[in-house]
């Protein structure tokens, strides 16, 4: 068997172990633009603040593809999926054939139109290595830096100039930071300790027009800067798809198994999209971990395994400056709230299930609430007191306990 996958981050690397599981001999051929051996995208920013070293930001080990007998092309973009040939068409106009597909093409920055911003020269998006080396070249102590964008990568962004430089401005159109994935006290409570550190935030507000150095703002402010990184969102690169006659809506269409409208076509990662289990609806869930486990799914079914890929939640786990936060699932329902000087918890429940939480500070035991999100155990099920204000194991019934621990036997 042939396999060939786009993409050289979690859902191939995913797939390529799913692969392995079931095929210990079929050759697998790695197709990435980027010329870097497979790394992990959170991690450049904590490359560019200098706590990660260049060897620490791979995803895997440097004798990954060795061991697993991969074929590596890097530096080279597809083009063109050929399907009646079972070919892929790269920029340089060769080919590569394939039995079994996978696209990983995971996503890109979203860089929206905005006045005279052609003549900024020391402009970056921040989604890739090479945009933190980018920065890292022109970044120097007494650099000011403007951030479009308060969601994750513009905040990361800012923890990962922070070590050069404390001149940081953040602006964004939402009336608070993280919009995404926080409630407005949750925001709160992480702007103020950013603004702590000497980041400063203005909200509300949209970058009217750009000259080389300034930007100047709808609400009138003008703001002087010397690197610019835009951090507004991104985009699926779903177009390779789209352009072979796959279906595509926002994201790359899958079944439960990672397979497109084509039969010998998968796709994982943050070009499809996903079942949301706490909202019922498809949505692009760009998430390592749910790249991750997509990909592997995608990997064995490919191989001529069985494997489901299901119970699928936005989630994020994330910190920014020793401050750190979980949260999952939906924010729609009853809520119950917990708040003390170390810890901010809110817990969301609807139709008599747990559909999610933020959880900032204390975050030790958030792992409990996502199992019971999705396994969606209901929450008549465990004692809610306990639930709320001190999760573990004595809160299920004894049932459900013995099924949690494989059977153990764990008293009454």
């Amino acid at each position: 068997m042939n396999y060939l996958i786009i993409g050289n981050s979690s859902a191939a690397i995913g797939c390529v172990e799913g692969i392995r599981k079931i095929d210990t001999t079929g050759q697998i051929t790695i197709l990435s633009d980027e010329p870097y051996h497979t790394y992990s995208r959170p991690l450049i920013s904590y490359w560019l603040e200098g706590k990660v070293a260049d060897e620490k930001i791979y995803y895997r080990p440097e004798d990954f593809y060795t061991k697993n007998n991969c074929n590596v092309i890097l530096g080279k973009k597809a083009v063109k999926i050929d399907k009646s040939a079972r070919e892929v068409i790269l920029e340089d106009g060769s080919a590569i054939s394939y039995d079994k597909l996978l696209i990983a093409a995971g996503s890109r920055p979203f860089v929206p139109p905005m006045d005279g911003l052609q003549l900024v020269t020391q402009k970056y998006t921040f989604m890739k290595y090479d945009d933190a080396k980018a920065v890292k070249e022109v970044l120097k102590p007494e650099s000011k830096v403007l951030i479009i964008g308060a969601g994750l990568i513009g905040l990361k962004a800012a923890e990962g100039v922070y070590k050069v430089t404390k001149n940081i401005t953040v602006v964004d159109l939402a009336d608070r930071i993280l919009p995404s994935i926080l409630d407005s006290e949750g925001s709160s409570i992480v702007q103020k300790h950013l603004e702590t550190k000497g980041v400063r935030f203005t909200l509300n507000d949209r970058v009217k027009s750009f000259t080389e150095n300034t930007a100047v703002l709808e609400g009138g402010s003008v703001l002087d800067f010397d690197i610019l990184i835009i951090a507004v969102g991104v985009r699926p690169n779903t177009e390779i798809a789209g352009e072979c006659g796959i279906e595509v809506s926002r994201g790359i269409i899958i079944d439960d198994t990672c397979r497109t409208s084509d039969e010998n076509i998968y796709a994982a990662g943050d070009c499809t999209e996903s079942l949301d289990i706490t909202t019922g609806t498809q949505k692009i869930l760009a998430l390592l971990p749910n790249a991750y486990i997509q990909g592997e799914a995608a990997g064995i079914n490919m191989a001529g395994g069985s494997k489901n890929y299901g119970n699928a939640i936005p989630m994020n786990a994330i910190g920014f400056f020793g401050l750190h936060m979980i949260t999952a699932g939906t924010y729609e329902g009853e809520t119950h709230v917990i708040k003390t000087d170390d810890e901010y918890k809110k817990l969301i429940f609807k139709d008599g299930l747990l559909k999610g939480y933020i959880m900032i500070g204390e975050v030790s035991r958030a792992g409990i609430y996502t199992s019971i999100i999705r396994e969606q155990i209901p929450a008549s099920s465990v004692d809610m007191e306990m639930l709320v204000s001190r999760p573990q194991m004595m809160m299920f019934g004894k049932s459900r306990r013995l099924e949690k621990l494989g059977g153990v036997n764990v008293g009454n």
